[in-house]
């Protein structure tokens, strides 16, 4: 049979300059395009396994998997070759001519900025392109388990890519052949080869072989590492274990090896990533766990094994509980998994909760990073809420770091019985907030929420050793009961303050002159330096969550407020004073009124309700001011 003529294709533009970038940059540690591959080879062995369970003859004359690695000096070239999956055409266009992950702009951008970084490339699962570092042309052999065709890919990493029907394909899995740079023999000595595979790639489970002109040579450990005692396990064995799972080349933030006995028997090795992925938030984003039973590869990112708020762990469960048929559809009903993914959360957050424990600053560390997925636990897993609120840090208005809520409570002013909370979007927009000035005058210490998941979890949890969660920003937040301290009660004294009859009469007045703009007008106890503020009536949403749900078009477009006045305030006072001599009709005090809601509402982040006449009114108040 005659192969067929080439059909040649365009590299995904995101795919021509990743590529661009990788083979042009100059990276210190080339090697790891060998432990890409290899990895690459592997999980497609541990898919041809898992495949077979249902379909026995896809192994049939060649069941003994394995990633083999042969130079050829003579023609310069390292052929990678492995006997799993294989590929198909569509296959092929799809692994190797496109990038199907979110973040790809972004990663780019990235990447282009910090060339020299070889740290960046695997994060981002592109693992397959880094042979261009060292290759200047790669083919692709490749046939699909089960597959009559074979096919060729050819590639010189520039303008596109060659496909071609192949005859001379393996007879199941992928032979990659990379012709080396002049810069790149290196790559063909074979105490380099052993070097290198046993630096990256020891782990591996299937056996990775040096072939030479004698029998072939096994290059890494025998056995998954996930089932070696952990005293026989070297640290850097576990750090490049996570690099395989992961497919990742920054170092975990740490690590859980575990073997659970009794009820149900299972083994895990799970990490915690040093580093967020791009696509972190991304709905569509699943974990990145490994399910095994009895040492064979089931799936990866199995829903019922592990919650989406611990979606950032890595690695790898192998369970001696479940069939080795267990179907996909089976999984996600399975009680076996339900049980093992409710023990599974409560090691992971013992070990977490440990960790916080003995490192303070570290578990920081961890929580900068993680922390806004793990709050998600908040909202949806309410057995484990407790939990979570220990492990929680929070900014704060007492402090530039990180607090617990022990800790908070634990500052807590005589008579406060709420732990105060502010919701928003940034952490220095909320620390400025009017909001917040008689917080500040009694000392009261203010946590600053500025994840979007804030506004959700606060109502659902309720409360904390007995103490509930407050908004600032509700109507009802009563600082009468709780004791000020000294020295801020003596500058209050001293402060003058509408009272009465005159204040009464200011509220009226506002409260006409704003009409339905507003929900209510009432004098405030939380504002001491600022004139105005809005707040949420009690039983109203709060003010930063409508903001949310309104974005997203879940909320009317703008629900009244209550507007709070500063009855102590320079600027309220002239204003009762012109109303009481009668100037309360004026067009400038309709004004007057219009401008402190407007004002009340750029504080909160909010446009003026008339931009234009917001503007025309400013420019009246100014120019009359200058005259």
């Amino acid at each position: 049979m005659t192969e067929s003529a080439p059909e040649t294709l365009p590299f995904q533009a995101e795919v021509s300059r990743l590529i661009d970038i990788v083979a042009n940059a100059l990276y210190a540690k080339r090697e790891v395009f060998l432990r890409e591959l290899v990895s690459n080879a592997s999980d497609a062995c541990d898919r041809l396994r898992y495949a077979a369970l249902t379909q026995a003859e896809l192994l049939a004359g060649d069941a003994e998997l394995a990633v083999d690695l042969q130079p050829d000096s003579a023609a310069a070239t390292l052929t990678v070759i492995d006997n799993g999956i294989g590929m198909n055409r569509d296959d092929l266009v799809s692994n190797l001519g496109t990038i199907a992950r979110s973040g790809t702009a972004r990663f780019l951008e990235e990447l282009g900025e910090k060339k020299g970084d070889v740290d960046l490339i695997g994060q981002f699962g592109v693992g397959f392109y880094s042979a261009f570092m060292v290759a200047d042309r790669v083919v692709v052999e490749t046939r699909k388990a089960g597959e009559a065709q074979g096919w060729r890919w050819e590639s010189d990493g520039r303008s596109g890519f060659t496909l071609t029907e192949s005859d001379s394909a393996p007879a199941r899995g992928t032979r990659i052949e990379l012709h080396l740079k002049e810069d790149a023999r290196e790559f063909l000595e074979a105490q380099r080869l052993r070097q290198i595979v046993q630096t990256y790639s020891d782990h591996l489970a299937v056996p990775v072989r040096l072939r030479g002109e004698g029998e072939p040579e096994r290059l890494n450990a025998e056995g998954a590492l996930w089932t070696r005692p952990k005293s026989e396990i070297t640290e850097e064995q576990y750090k490049e274990f996570y690099h395989h799972v992961a497919h990742a080349f920054d170092e975990p933030w740490g690590w859980l090896h575990f073997k659970a006995e009794g009820v149900m028997e299972y083994a895990g090795l799970l990490y915690v990533p040093g580093t967020a992925p791009w696509d972190l938030f991304d709905p569509q984003r699943r974990h990145g766990v490994k399910l095994y039973v009895k040492r064979v590869f089931i799936a990866e990112g199995v829903e019922s094994l592990v919650p989406s708020y611990l979606r950032f762990l890595r690695g790898v469960i192998d369970s001696e509980d479940l069939p080795l048929n267990v179907s996909r559809e089976t999984l996600q009903h399975s009680p076996v998994l339900g049980r093992m993914k409710s023990a599974l959360v409560k090691r992971v957050l013992g070990e977490l909760e440990s960790r916080a424990e003995k490192d303070p600053a570290d578990y920081e560390r961890f929580w900068e990073i993680f922390g806004a997925v793990l709050k998600e636990g908040l909202y949806e897993d309410a057995g484990q809420r407790d939990k979570l609120l220990t492990l929680a840090r929070f900014r704060s208005t007492k402090s530039e770091g990180w607090t617990s809520l022990a800790d908070y409570i634990a500052r807590m002013r005589p008579g406060q019985e709420k732990i105060y909370v502010i919701t928003g979007d940034d952490i220095e927009a909320l620390r400025r907030s009017p909001q917040l000035e008689g917080f500040a005058a009694k000392g009261i210490e203010v946590l600053l929420l500025t994840d979007p998941i804030d506004d959700f979890w606060l109502s659902a949890a309720g409360e904390y050793e007995g103490k509930g969660f407050q908004s600032v920003t509700r109507a009802g937040a009563d600082l009468d009961t709780i004791e000020a301290e000294a020295s801020d009660e003596e500058e209050k004294d001293e402060q003058e303050s509408l009272e009465g009859s005159e204040l009464a009469t200011l509220v009226a007045w506002l409260k006409t002159a704003l009409g339905e703009t507003v929900k209510d007008v009432r004098a405030s106890k939380r504002l001491t330096s600022s004139p105005v503020c809005l707040v949420a009536d009690d039983g109203d949403m709060d003010l930063h969550l409508a903001r949310i749900l309104r974005h997203s078009q879940r909320a009317p477009a703008d629900a009244p407020r209550v507007l709070e006045i500063n009855p102590g305030h320079a600027l309220i006072r002239r204003l009762a004073e012109e109303v009481k001599a009668g100037a309360n009709g004026k067009d400038s005090m309709g004004e007057a009124a219009q401008l402190l809601l407007d004002q009340a509402r750029i504080l909160e982040g909010e446009p003026p309700l008339d931009p234009a006449a917001f503007a025309r009114r400013l420019s009246g108040f100014m120019e009359r001011g200058l005259i």
